[in-house]
């Protein structure tokens, strides 16, 4: 909407936007790699896990806690499912008459001050620091960038809001449509092949910027890549 939005900011500088950008023909709904570094390349740099979560967490109430927090140079990760968080502003898909579960505010907001809104940006769900793990502790923050992979494609987020202190594996309806997860916060989502790569100590700013995640999720992809 406003201009402000389309760039990085002097922190960032022109090296961010010469990275990659999104394809001219893809929209919000058509499942692409965003970016330059592909779905493999991440994930053969996670197919072990180094564990620095004290404890596991469950990926729904009524299953066993199974998912440990990784760590690696620069990130940390997780594998589990993805649940579908509608959170944040009030919309035609996100509220009360489509989620039994919606909250009107998201734990971090957007540069007006309103919360997030779900199904338009692309954000992860972090669990809510408890004995099991600190997630400000580890470096990240809100708006830090997120390379969410799930059959071979990457959806780059932030970190958008926080939920229960033992489950893990959200996003908004806007990331689970990218990757063709089905978006419907009440019966959607799916139960497992979800990986979260959480790049420590990276923000974008403003947060509802998701041109600029994706250009800062690019290039600390492949900081991610060069090493680990």
């Amino acid at each position: 909407m406003r201009s402000s939005t389309l760039t990085l900011g002097a922190a960032t500088g022109a090296a961010l936007l010469a990275a990659a950008v999104l394809p001219a023909n893809a929209s919000a709904s058509t499942p692409v790699r965003e970016g330059s570094v592909s779905a493999a390349a991440l994930l053969a740099k996670v197919t072990s896990c180094s564990q620095i979560s004290n404890g596991k967490y469950r990926t729904d109430d009524e299953t066993s806690a199974t998912v440990p927090v990784c760590g690696k140079n620069g990130a940390v990760f997780w594998k589990a499912d993805m649940d579908i968080d509608c959170d944040g502003q009030r919309t035609s898909k996100c509220s009360e008459d489509t989620d039994p579960w919606y909250q009107d505010d998201t734990a971090f907001h957007q540069s007006d001050g309103k919360p997030l809104r779900a199904d338009s940006l692309p954000y992860v769900v972090v669990p809510s620091s408890s004995s099991i793990w600190n997630y400000g502790s580890a470096g990240i923050k809100g708006g830090g960038v997120v390379a969410v992979i799930y059959q071979n494609k990457v959806e780059y987020a932030v970190v958008g809001d926080t939920g229960p202190t033992k489950i893990i594996g959200e996003a908004s309806y806007a990331t689970a449509k990218a990757l063709g997860i089905d978006p419907d916060p009440e019966n959607g989502g799916t139960d497992s092949g979800v990986t979260y790569i959480l790049f420590k100590n990276s923000k974008v700013s403003p947060i509802e910027n998701h041109s600029a995640a994706v250009t800062l999720g690019d290039q600390l992809a492949q900081t991610f890549l060069r090493d680990n």
